[in-house]
């Protein structure tokens, strides 16, 4: 049975879940509405071993169904221009989530996102868990994309010289630990091709589950 606070969450982010159907087009306000970041998410989707919710701009819904016919990986492609965003791409993701996050011992403490001496990309976040060393140097960190109250996403990164000290799955399960503390449930994505994230996820307690997801973004 699917956790309470995890179908939640995914009626809120996709705006159904689930269905029965191989693929299920559904329109959602929040395809138009800035996510977590400030940012617009046109296109999203999670599959899993049942089936999969695309969730787009209402007004997109036709164009998209149009597009069911196609080879998933043509429909891919073609789903930025569909949803008005031709230039954007689709990328796809690993989707994980925790109810019993390894209980590996803390390493880093909870500071305010807007630290100057923490990178860029933990800025966007309102608090961060963050290991330093013992001269108070940035090691690796976590940030927490608080989608709704039901699902908060984990974002680590890990300092080049830090790396392959266990800092990453120890960070992401204290993280998790929080998020449980606060009634959500804790999810982890990452890209198919980065094993190294998927062995975090792993070591921290996010098993693949065969779940994936599918997300419109600006290209890089």
């Amino acid at each position: 049975m699917l956790d309470t606070r995890l179908f939640h969450h995914l009626v809120s982010l996709l705006g159904q879940w689930p269905t029965r159907r191989p693929l299920q087009v559904v329109g959602s306000e929040r395809r138009i509405l800035p996510a977590w970041d400030g940012q617009v998410r046109p296109a999203l989707a999670v599959a899993a071993p049942g089936g999969a919710v695309l969730s787009v701009p209402p007004d997109r819904v036709g164009a998209v169904r149009e597009l069911t016919g196609r080879p998933f990986d043509d429909l891919l492609g073609a789903l930025p221009a569909a949803v008005g965003y031709s230039g954007w791409r689709t990328y796809p993701a690993v989707f994980r989530y925790s109810l019993a996050p390894t209980p590996l011992p803390d390493a880093g403490q909870w500071v305010s996102a807007d630290d100057p001496t923490l990178p860029a990309w933990l800025r966007p976040f309102g608090d961060v868990l963050v290991a330093r060393d013992s001269d108070g140097e940035y090691l690796a960190g976590v940030g927490i994309k608080r989608h709704d109250r039901y699902g908060h996403e984990l974002s680590v990164g890990t300092s080049p010289a830090a790396r392959g000290r266990g800092l990453a799955r120890r960070l992401v399960a204290q993280a998790a630990r929080r998020v449980l503390d606060e009634g959500a449930v804790p999810t982890y994505l990452h890209a198919p091709e980065n094993a190294a994230s998927a062995r975090v996820a792993e070591a921290a307690g996010f098993p693949s589950r065969g779940w994936t997801s599918y997300g419109v973004f600006k290209a890089e």
